[in-house]
């Protein structure tokens, strides 16, 4: 198991059973606090997982510093489709990668892996999100920096759109 809150590599993640196109990820250990009164964990707590992940994502893919001068970043859509449960104590990692982008926004993908030494990863959930860059001081929309769309396309093979 990689080390938690720590990117994985996607060299690491192929050794713990993650398959292509995933090419970043954070491990982590479910919490008590993450479960539901039916003890699995609650249908927010992906969602909590999912920004967890997108902040290191993003900074390691050159779109944001999140410094004073960086653009806002705002979520305008997200989605989440659960596929197994996920109980108190287990490892899992946040798998998470762009697939399309604008001028100002992109699409992510997401996916949510249980990860145990004496079996291959199980996906547990997956989803993504459309996220819109906009001006830190005043109106309109910031362009992705081009470092962050070269990223894109060599680490996550996204598509440009229009």
């Amino acid at each position: 198991m990689p080390p938690y809150l720590t990117p994985i590599s996607a060299d690491a993640l192929r050794a713990i059973g993650i398959p292509a196109p995933w090419t970043f990820g954070l491990a982590d250990r479910v919490r008590f606090g993450e479960l539901d009164a039916v003890g699995h964990v609650n249908h927010t707590a992906y969602l909590r997982w999912f920004e967890s992940f997108r902040l290191p994502f993003l900074q390691a893919r050159h779109v944001t510093d999140y410094g004073p001068s960086s653009p806002r970043l705002v979520l305008k859509q997200v989605t989440c489709t659960y596929d197994a449960e996920m109980l108190m104590g287990e490892d899992y990692v946040v798998t998470g990668r762009v697939s399309a982008f604008r001028n100002t926004s992109f699409t992510m993908e997401f996916a949510t892996w249980r990860v145990a030494s004496d079996h291959p990863a199980e996906q547990t959930a997956h989803g993504g999100c459309v996220v819109v860059l906009l001006n830190r001081d005043g109106p309109g929309r910031h362009p992705i920096p081009e470092a962050g769309r070269d990223a894109f396309i060599t680490h996550d093979s996204a598509v440009a759109e229009g």
